[in-house]
This record gives structure tokens, C-alpha cells and sequence, in this order.
């Protein structure tokens, strides 16, 4: 049906005009008036409307003005009437318009469109030098062909037009698809089961229908998986354009993959298709234009496969070049992974080939050891802790410079395969930091003394501990325990002592280091006495004294180091060795600052040749064994009264750096300021291990 034209003189479309009024909803109309303001007295300045157009779908608009006065202006920027359909513009109107021959048409503008909605806009501006009267518009709704008033014909096959729309048919051997507008063979819905089987394409060898889409679907028992075989001579499907794009395709989809889409001369690329799915849908489909002799494909099944690859860092047994369906394998994970799961680690699994093609247990993964984070050690600490898996290297330092480790080659821990850190010297144990002995922060110098000497700097003898009372001394010889002598604790049980500091007043102590006692352990060969000012016999004069808390090492307080049982730490005519206190400076005074002086070592008969300044006294009735050390001078620098228990520094032998240990403890003397007996520590080594070990404090365990 041909489309409306001119103007409106057939009683046959007023009746159609009418029809549609009583037929279409409110917001549609088949006919309509558009007037400008005031039409057809002047319009107002500044005037801005807009009219929307909406005929029933299936016909297009037919507008036409039969009156138009308005103000003439270049592209009509000031007045003008805009027509619209979308955002096409169809039309912009100004000026002053008149039919010719009024007498026979009164349109002096139309306009045909194929749209069944338009948009009248008409806009004025701000002032009018002259009187315009506007505009006079009508709509009507006409009847489009759809079949041939488009470029593009809405049907596949057959259009039909009819006043207000269009309908679709096809040939006899198609049907219309859902769309209504599409014709299709019926091809769809095909399932296949058997383990071999062949699908051809519709009327194959004959040319395949256009415009079609078929569906097949293979389906198999679970385990085994569609393969597809193609002859390059089977296949003949109209080709796609130079970028590939294909007008007919044949596309094959399974377990989330696509092959294809496929066309053209002969099939292309690999001719077997292993989809490792038992589902394969198989969607051939074809355009409006051009037939081919299309495709016959063959397919089985077989078992599904599964991938030889494992997980990582593992070793699998046994070992096949292909698995299959239902094999079953043991996974061995190599030295120093494991298996986690939950909680409970293993180093090997079994795994099954499942009806997927996925093998079994396919979430356990073969991961590296993990040592986890090293455990702290005392007056220490690890480094490189950031990465603790399986083969990973820690280091262990100690807090220089008053701590280092106590055995060589204990720093490097390594994290072995059964998840645990381990060292080439401990093995799992964990290295031990002692405080460094023996060192003191700056050097002593020569010209002090104890007994008439002058002052000491405690930096010069940082293992000396004081005991407030009775006054006296004592080394320390480790963290946990001081060395001294045996009468120094003889009725004292709790003895008060303190450590890194040069005086003993009041303020000085308040400041220092407070030792509290947490064991007293005397030498069992010691002899008590009950009057200690009568005792003559200080053979064994040695005690080990167990603090409750370890000591803070710092340049003013670390311990001093104990004799080797080597004939090197036997004591020679002249050795010199340190002594420190604050014992009496004279015969009258005890001294609040620490003094200090060297003496040298003397035959034991120097000692017992001393004159006692008490001439009740008899030197030769006291005790001399060779657990004596006897050291000093006729008239020099000697311990005294308040330095018992002090060390008998004596330099380590064979030390490139000057490095202390305690050769004995001030024990007793005949005359202060000559010899001086001292307990000589060497002859008791094992005791004091051996004490040590057997009375370690729960802080050290």
C-alpha cells in the first residue's frame, strides 16, 4: 500500500482518522491541530514550547503547515519552528510562507516520516520589531509499508503489509521462528548417546536451508570424553570475509570451552577435536544468503583423560604416559615440603583420575616447610625471620658487647625438612648468649691501691661485688652467681650486695644494682668455727653465692672468668694480678670508694715469715696448703680488712685482647700492707661446675 501524499481531500481517510480516535489510548492520536501562542494574534517575546506527536505503532507522521509568519533571520537563529524525530532534525522553519494557489492546496510546508513520534518546537526571542501572527500545523497518521519503505525488509523470507503493521511468512518446508519474523528449518533438539556416532548438517550433501539454527547435543556416561573427527572433504560452508567473521558457522562447545566457529573450503586446522567433556553441543547455524553443501562430522568416546602434571615439589608413582579414567596415584612430596591439611600434615596423598578429567584431591598442594618464627633466646636475638620456610637461614646474635655465644658456630640455624630450625654444633637445641668475662671498660692503672693506694674507677673492675655487711667483696662470675670467700657468708645467710658502682655511700648505693641472694653454697671441706676472730684454718675459704634474679651487664658489671685446669693457669713467682675493694685504706678508715692496686705473686713461705702487728698472734700456728696463693710485698699494696672475698685478678694467658680471670680470693693475711693469703680458685673448678649445674635456677632452665 502506498504511502499518503498531498492534501487532505478523501472522506476515506476521515473515516480511518475517526476509527483510530476510538481505538487508541490517550497518549497516541491519528490527527491533531498545532497552533503557535495567540495564534492567530501576534505571538509573545521570549517564548519557548514544544509539542509531541505520537501516532499508533505501524504508521508514520504526515505534517504540513498551512499558515507561517514569524521573524526572518539567518538559519532562522531568532523565531523558528523546529520539527524533530529523535535526534534527526527534520526541519527548521522562518520567515513568511504562503501557498501559491490557495484555492487549491493551503499547505505551504510538509513533511513525510516513516516514525510514529515527532517533536514540534518553537521558540521566539526576546523582541519583535514587526507584528507575526505565528504558525498554523497539521498531523495526520499515514499507513508504512514495512515491507519496502525500508532499506532492509523485516521478514526473512516473505512480508506482507496491511494497513497499521506487517506479518511474515515462509515456504512450506519452514517454520516461523518466535520472533515472527524469521523462517528456520527444523533442525534442533537431536541428542546423540552412543559411544560412536555421525551428525551431518540438514539435507547434507544437498545445500543446507538458510537462515537456520541447529542444535545437536552429544551425551555420554561420565569417564569418558566426545572426540570429534572431520574430513577436510566434509566440510563446505560459505566463508567469512578477510577478518575472519563467518556469515554460516559450525561452533562445537564443552565443559566451558569453544571450538570454533568454523567455515569456508574444507575444515580447518586439527581434525580431531578432544572437547575432555562428556557433554559436546554442537550449534550449526546460517545467514539469509548463501547455501553450501554444509558438513558431516564423526565422533566417540574416550576415556577421559587426565593431565600427567602433578602438583609441585612432588614425585608420583606409578609413572604412565597417559592417565586415564579411574588410575589411581601415590603423590610423595620431595624433602622439606609437606601436605597441610587443617591441622594435620602429611608428605604424601593418593589422587584418582575422575569422570571430570580432574584428578581427585587436586586441592592438596606439596608446599614448603614451615619452620615457623625462631624461638627468642636470652640476652640475644634472631634475625632474617621474615622468610621461615624449608631451607630458609636465621641468625642468632648476642647483645654485644657484654654477651657472646658460648659455643662457636652455634649463630646460623637452618630450617631442616622436619620443620624444625637446626644447627650444624646444637642440632635443635638453641644457642646460648653468656655474658662476656673478664673484660674491663678501660684499663687499671698502675699507680692505684688498695690498702694506703688510691681510688679505682669500678669500669676497671667491673666483676667486683660489694657486700654492704659484713663489708666485704666478692667476683661475680656469671649472671646468676657470685664467687667469694666462705668466711665472708659464715653466719650471714643474706647477705645485702650490690654492683656497678665506684662508692658505697648511701646516694651511690640507692643507684647501684641490688643483688638479692636465692642460695648460699660453701665449699663442704670449709671448718666453721663459733668464734670467727679465734679461726686459724682457712683452707677452703671458697663459696658460691645463687642470686634470684640475673644480673644487667653493662660497662660498669660483668663477671670475670674462671681458671682453665691447663698447666697455664698455674700461678709463677711474680705474676702479677689485681686486687680491688673497699677495705680499709689505712689501719684506722674504711674507704665509701673503690681502690685498687696489682700485686705480684710470692712464695707461700713469704706469707708465713709475716710478723702479726698483734704479738698474741703467732703466724706459724695457722694453716698453709697448697690451696693458698700467697701474693704482695714487705711494704706495698695489699687487700685488707673489707676486701675479703674480692678476685685475685690474673690476665688470661695467650690473649691477644687483655682478658681477666679470677687466680684467687682474698682470703686473710697476716699484716695488712705486706702478703696476703688468697684462696687459689683453680684447685676448685669442678666444685663450682658442678654446684652450678646441679642449682640452676629456674630462669636458666
Amino acid at each position: 500500500m502506498s504511502s499518503f501524499s498531498g492534501p487532505i481531500k478523501s472522506t476515506i481517510i476521515w473515516c480511518i482518522v475517526l476509527f483510530a480516535v476510538l481505538a487508541w489510548a490517550e497518549e497516541t492520536s491519528m490527527y491533531g491541530e498545532i497552533l503557535s501562542p495567540n495564534y492567530p494574534q501576534a505571538y509573545p517575546n521570549n517564548a519557548n514550547k514544544t509539542w509531541k506527536i505520537t501516532v499508533p505503532d505501524g504508521y508514520g507522521i504526515h505534517l504540513y503547515f498551512t499558515h507561517l509568519d514569524m521573524e526572518l533571520s539567518a538559519n532562522c537563529e531568532y523565531d523558528f519552528v523546529k520539527i524533530m524525530s529523535g535526534d534527526l532534525v527534520e526541519g527548521v522553519l522562518c520567515g513568511r510562507k504562503s501557498s501559491k494557489n490557495p484555492s487549491y492546496s493551503p499547505i505551504v510546508k510538509e513533511y513525510h516520516v516513516p516514525y510514529n513520534r515527532l517533536d514540534v518546537i518553537f521558540n521566539s526571542d526576546f523582541s519583535n520589531e514587526e507584528r507575526f501572527t505565528g504558525f498554523a500545523a497539521y498531523y495526520v497518521a499515514i499507513d508504512i509499508n514495512e515491507c519496502t519503505d525500508f532499506n532492509d525488509s523485516p521478514c526473512s523470507h516473505f512480508c506482507n503489509n496491511f494497513i497499521g503493521g506487517y506479518f511474515c511468512s515462509c515456504p512450506p518446508e519452514y517454520f516461523l521462528h518466535d520472533d515472527m519474523k524469521n523462517c528456520g528449518v527444523n533442525c534442533s533438539g537431536n541428542m546423540f548417546t552412543d559411544l560412536t556416532g555421525e551428525i551431518t548438517s540438514p539435507n547434507y550433501p544437498s545445500l543446507y536451508p538458510e537462515n537456520s539454527r541447529c542444535d545437536y547435543r552429544v551425551f555420554l556416561e561420565k569417564g569418558f570424553q566426545v572426540v570429534v573427527t572431520i574430513k577436510r572433504e566434509d566440510f563446505d560452508v560459505e566463508a567469512g570475509d578477510s577478518e575472519g567473521d563467518c556469515p554460516d558457522s559450525l561452533l562445537f562447545t564443552a565443559g566451558g570451552q569453544q571450538f570454533g566457529p568454523y567455515c569456508g573450503n574444507g575444515f580447518p586446522g586439527q581434525q580431531i577435536i578432544e572437547t575432555k567433556d562428556n557433554v559436546l553441543d554442537i550449534i550449526f547455524q546460517t545467514d539469509e544468503t548463501g547455501q553450501k553443501k554444509g558438513w558431516k562430522l564423526r565422533y566417540y568416546g574416550d576415556p577421559m583423560p587426565c593431565p600427567k602434571e602433578f602438583t609441585a615439589n612432588s614425585i608420583q608413582e606409578p609413572v604412565k604416559a597417559k592417565y586415564v579414567y579411574q588410575d589411581t596415584v601415590k603423590i610423595t612430596c620431595l624433602e622439606g615440603f609437606e601436605v597441610v591439611e587443617g591441622r594435620v600434615s602429611s608428605t604424601s596423598f593418593y589422587s584418582t583420575c575422575q569422570s571430570n578429567g580432574q584428578w581427585s584431591n587436586s586441592n592438596l598442594k606439596c608446599k614448603p616447610v614451615d619452620c615457623g618464627i625462631p624461638e627468642p633466646i636470652k640476652n640475644g636475638k634472631v634475625d632474617n625471620t621474615e622468610y621461615t620456610l624449608f631451607g630458609a637461614v636465621i641468625q642468632y646474635t648476642c647483645n654485644e658487647p657484654y654477651y657472646s655465644m658460648k659455643t662457636e658456630g652455634t649463630e646460623e640455624y637452618r630450617c631442616a625438612a622436619n620443620g624444625t630450625w637446626v644447627n650444624k654444633v646444637l642440632g635443635m637445641e638453641l644457642p646460648q648468649c653468656v655474658a662476656v668475662c673478664g673484660v674491663p671498660s678501660h684499663p687499671f692503672s698502675e699507680t692505684q691501691r688498695i690498702f694506703g693506694g688510691k681510688k679505682a674507677d669500678i669500669g676497671s673492675f667491673p666483676w667486683q661485688v660489694f657486700f654492704q655487711y659484713p663489708r666485704a667483696g666478692g667476683a661475680l662470675i656469671d649472671e646468676h652467681w657470685v664467687l667469694t670467700a666462705a668466711h665472708v657468708v659464715e653466719g650471714n645467710t643474706n647477705p645485702i650486695m650490690y654492683m656497678g658502682t665506684t662508692r658505697v655511700d648511701r646516694a651511690a648505693l640507692e643507684e647501684a644494682q641490688l643483688l638479692i641472694a636465692d642460695g648460699i653454697f660453701t665449699h663442704p671441706n670449709w671448718s666453721p668455727v663459733a668464734n670467727l676472730e679465734t679461726r686459724k684454718n682457712f683452707d677452703n675459704d671458697i663459696a658460691l653465692i645463687r642470686l634470684k634474679d640475673p644480673v644487667k651487664m653493662g660497662p660498669n658489671v660483668s663477671p670475670i672468668c674462671l681458671p682453665g685446669t691447663s698447666p697455664e693457669y698455674d700461678l709463677k713467682y711474680r705474676t702479677l694480678g689485681m686486687i680491688s675493694g673497699w677495705g680499709q685504706a689505712n689501719r684506722r678508715l674504711n674507704v665509701v670508694e673503690l681502690r685498687g692496686t696489682r700485686l705480684p705473686v710470692a712464695p707461700l713461705e713469704k706469707c708465713q715469715s709475716v710478723k702479726s702487728d698483734d704479738p698474741t698472734v703467732d703466724i706459724s700456728t695457722f694453716s698453709f696448703t697448697s690451696n693458698m696463693i700467697c701474693a704482695g710485698g714487705e711494704k706495698g699494696s695489699d687487700s685488707c680488712k673489707g676486701d675479703s672475698g674480692g678476685a685475685f685478678a690474673v690476665q688470661v694467658p695467650n690473649q691477644e685482647n687483655t682478658k681477666f680471670y679470677v687466680a684467687g680470693l682474698v682470703s686473710w693475711g697476716p699484716k695488712c700492707g705486706t702478703y696476703g693469703i688468697y684462696t687459689k680458685v683453680k684447685n676448685y673448678i669442678s666444685w663450682i661446675e658442678k654446684t652450678m649445674q646441679e642449682n640452676r635456677v629456674s630462669d636458666q632452665d
